[in-house]
C-alpha cells in the first residue's frame, strides 16, 4: 500500500512548477465558477451559510470521493505486470488508491477553515463528529472503488464511462446546491446516492447546517451495503485478474 501511495504522490506532482498549490487551486477555481452560477445566476438558496463556503465544504467530500474513484479504479489495468508477476493481496492495489488523496483533502479543509474564517463562521460542537465523517466518505469511496477496479479488468468499457459517470454523479449529488432545492417527488434520488449522505454529514459537520437523521441513517446503511458488496465482489473476482488483465 505505501509502495502504491507514495509512487502516486510522486507521480502527481512530478515536473510540476507549482507543486501542492495546484491542490488549493483546483477547489478555488471550481468555487469561483459554481459561485457565479449557482449563486448569482441560478440564485440557488443556502440558507443562513454563504455560498461559497457552502460550495467548498461539498467540493472537499466530492474532490476526494472523485480523485480516489478515477484512480483506484484503473490501478489494476495500469499495472498489469504487477498483477501478473509479483505475489500479493490484490485488495491493496485499490485500497491504496484512498491514501494520496489525503493530501488534497486535508489542504481543502485548511481552505474551507480559512475561508469560515474570512466569513466570521466559527467551528461548531459537531466539528467532534468529523472521524465520523471521514469514515463515512472513505468507505463510499472504497466501496465503488472495489467494485469498478473488479469490473474494469473484466470490462474495459469502465475506463471510458468513468469521466461523464463522474461528471453526471456530481450534479446527482448535493455538492453545489442544498438537497431542499430537490423537488420531492425527486428526494428520493438523494436517499439511495450514498454521496449525498456523505456530503450533507460534511456540512453538517464542518458547518452546523441542518441535516435531515433519516438522510444521515440511510445514506449510512447504503454505504455499508455498497462496501460490504464491493469487498465480497472483488474477492470473488480476483483469482482470475491474472489471467484477463
Amino acid at each position: 500500500m505505501l509502495f502504491f501511495a507514495v509512487r502516486d504522490l510522486r507521480v502527481r506532482y512530478k515536473q510540476a512548477a507549482l507543486g501542492l498549490l495546484w491542490v488549493a487551486a483546483q477547489p478555488i477555481a471550481s468555487v469561483l465558477v459554481f459561485t457565479l452560477v449557482f449563486r448569482y445566476i441560478a440564485r440557488s438558496d443556502t440558507g443562513t451559510v454563504p455560498y461559497p463556503l457552502f460550495a467548498l465544504a461539498g467540493l472537499v467530500s466530492w474532490t476526494y470521493f472523485s480523485t480516489v474513484v478515477s484512480q483506484g479504479s484503473l490501478v489494476l489495468v495500469d499495472n498489469a505486470s504487477l498483477i501478473t508477476k509479483v505475489h500479493f493481496p490484490r485488495l491493496v492495489a485499490p485500497v491504496s488508491a484512498l491514501v494520496p488523496p489525503l493530501v488534497d483533502l486535508v489542504v481543502g479543509l485548511v481552505l474551507l477553515a480559512l475561508l469560515a474564517i474570512a466569513y466570521g463562521a466559527g467551528p461548531t460542537w459537531h466539528l467532534l463528529l468529523a472521524p465520523v465523517w471521514l469514515l463515512l466518505l472513505v468507505a463510499t469511496a472504497a466501496g465503488v472503488c472495489l467494485w469498478l477496479s473488479a469490473l474494469n479488468v473484466r470490462y474495459r468499457d469502465v475506463k471510458h464511462a468513468l469521466g461523464p459517470g463522474l461528471q453526471l454523479w456530481l450534479f446527482a449529488s448535493p455538492v453545489v446546491y442544498a438537497t431542499e432545492a430537490l423537488p420531492r417527488r425527486l428526494e428520493w434520488l438523494h436517499a439511495v446516492n450514498p454521496m449525498a449522505g456523505v456530503i450533507n454529514t460534511g456540512r453538517w459537520v464542518l458547518l452546523g447546517t441542518p441535516a435531515s437523521t433519516w438522510s444521515v441513517v440511510t445514506g449510512a446503511v447504503v454505504v455499508l451495503l455498497l462496501l460490504v458488496s464491493g469487498v465480497w465482489y472483488f474477492q470473488r473476482s480476483e483469482q482470475a485478474f491474472a489471467d484477463i488483465v
